[in-house]
């Protein structure tokens, strides 16, 4: 556990928080639209045992690699997305709300014939009440990257020497590749760090500065011994945060627990505790 003098105070994560004012952050990402439609309750149709909703209103926000990329920018960094959408009404739809908060597109290409990866969620309930998901259905196509590389590659090179960190954000939907690292390490400026979040591959980014799996992606990669539980013993999470750092060069990860908190591991010379655990409350 974290000792009381080395857990991070309020006004040292609001300070970090700051520092992050203006600063670029080169972001290869998965572009994902999320589409939320809500509608209020109006009856069980006739012709099946179905709920029918009278539509209120819908509304498209950045999913995915997207949603990453619109954290960076309401935290006041400045995100300089390289990714693939359609030419489908979600890609324009996606590309406008990421304009209109002030984020630089010139990285965002438009495929013809690719549909735009879009989650669109069905939500229900009084006008007045909670609404609650009902279904969800999901567009999903994968990037072909071998057609693409070319352009990405000259996209990317629009940000050369911008940024000193680089953020992969991997949905497995084709437009960020593992076999791209050093591109994207060489438009850093000197001493830049690459970042990766990979749902399904996170072992193939090697040689990346540090990862942020979640408890299912760490498992993946570092199993636990058999009888052992994870949600009973925190000592998993340190053997593999270690296991993960030495296994693909990074010099940190941060293992993301729900309810059970985060997971810090780290290689000297961070000042930081080899295996610091931050338990959060009320999640």
């Amino acid at each position: 556990m974290l000792q009381p003098d080395s857990r991070p105070d309020r006004r040292r994560l609001l300070d970090l928080i700051d520092a992050l004012d203006g600063q670029p952050v080169l972001m290869v990402v998965d572009l994902v639209a999320d589409r939320f439609i809500t509608g209020e309750p109006k009856r069980i149709s006739r012709e099946a045992p179905v709920l029918i909703l009278r539509h209120l209103h819908e509304e498209l926000v950045p999913g995915g690699g997207a949603n990453a990329v619109a954290n960076v920018r309401a935290l006041g960094g400045e995100p300089l997305p390289v990714g693939v959408v359609g030419d489908d009404a979600e890609g324009a739809r996606l590309r406008e709300v990421l304009e209109a908060a002030a984020i630089d597109t010139r990285g965002v290409m438009e495929l013809p014939g690719y549909r735009t990866p879009t989650k669109t969620r069905i939500l229900g309930g009084g006008r007045h009440a909670i609404k609650q998901q009902i279904v969800r259905y999901d567009v999903e196509q994968e990037v072909p990257f071998d057609r693409v590389r070319q352009e990405l590659d000259r996209r990317l090179d629009t940000f050369a020497g911008r940024a000193e960190v680089a953020i992969l954000s991997d949905y497995g939907y084709g437009a960020v590749d593992p076999s791209w690292m050093a591109r994207v390490r060489g438009r850093l400026r000197p001493g830049g760090r690459v970042l990766a979040d990979s749902r399904y591959r996170l072992a193939e980014f090697r040689g990346l500065d540090g990862a942020t799996p979640n408890e299912e992606e760490a498992l993946a990669l570092a199993p636990l011994q058999e009888g052992a539980s994870e949600e009973a013993d925190d000592t998993w999470a340190r053997a593999a945060g270690e296991a993960l750092v030495h296994r693909l060069g990074a010099s940190f990860f941060l293992i993301t627990r729900g309810s059970r908190g985060m997971a810090l591991v780290e290689t000297p010379p961070h000042s930081a505790p080899a295996a610091a655990f931050l338990p959060v409350h009320g999640t």
